[in-house]
């Protein structure tokens, strides 16, 4: 067993000069209802998606654009993870995966867990996975044996949101109600996606409470 640390990866954009090439392709789309697309420039994808989606709530217009986020999250969190919609999802598959040849066990420790707790937590966590482990040298299959497993296990997860969808998932897992281990992932998160594609993401305030985000998803 190995304890890991809840890591992402942004596949796309990689940058904020992809991210803007996004909201380049926002604004050209967005202009073919008004003919207006000889009118597009370099430069006016900033005030256009600002007058036009931020500040009208045209939000339909930006789900012509997806962004792709792999996340290594624990199972609890993923569960909670899939069912946001519209989306497309990719997980690692505890029917298949062998964790025996894979090598050790990932676990993730939850967030805020108390001190004097992490004796108990350790040691069931542990149990667990030994338990797999006995299931495993007995003949039990992967799909068979994974029903011991802990929410705590970690898992690999890739994601696929159109801008709009990630807009309603950071509304939604931001705020202050959200689960802390989800947040620990969902934060640092928002904050890549505010410096990579700008304006979309930028009035949604962290660990805000959930009434006041939800207000905002128009």
């Amino acid at each position: 067993m190995r304890i890991v640390e809840p890591s992402f990866e942004i596949v796309n954009p990689t940058n904020r000069e992809e991210g803007i090439a996004m909201l380049r392709k926002i604004e050209g789309y967005a202009r073919i209802s008004h003919a207006s697309e000889d009118r597009q420039t370099e430069d006016t994808w900033e005030r256009f998606i600002k007058a036009v989606v931020v500040d009208r709530g045209d939000w339909s217009v930006v789900e012509h654009q997806s962004a792709t986020v792999i996340a290594r999250v624990d199972r609890g969190v993923s569960h909670e993870w899939v069912r946001h919609r519209i989306g497309s999802y990719t997980q690692a598959s505890t029917r298949f995966i062998n964790f025996k040849k894979v090598g050790e066990i990932d676990v993730i420790r939850p967030e805020g867990l108390k001190q004097e707790d992490e004796t108990v937590w350790l040691e069931s966590v542990a149990k667990a996975c030994w338990g797999y482990t006995v299931l495993m040298d007995r003949g039990n299959s992967p799909q068979m044996a994974r029903s011991v497993l802990p929410n705590a296990l970690a898992t690999t997860i890739a994601v696929t949101y159109n801008l709009r969808s990630w807009r309603q998932f950071f509304l939604m897992r931001s705020t202050r109600e959200t689960h802390p281990d989800f947040r620990r992932v969902v934060l640092p998160l928002l904050a890549e996606f505010k410096n990579r594609i700008p304006l979309l993401f930028e009035d949604i305030e962290p660990e805000a409470k959930q009434s006041i985000s939800l207000a905002r998803a128009r």
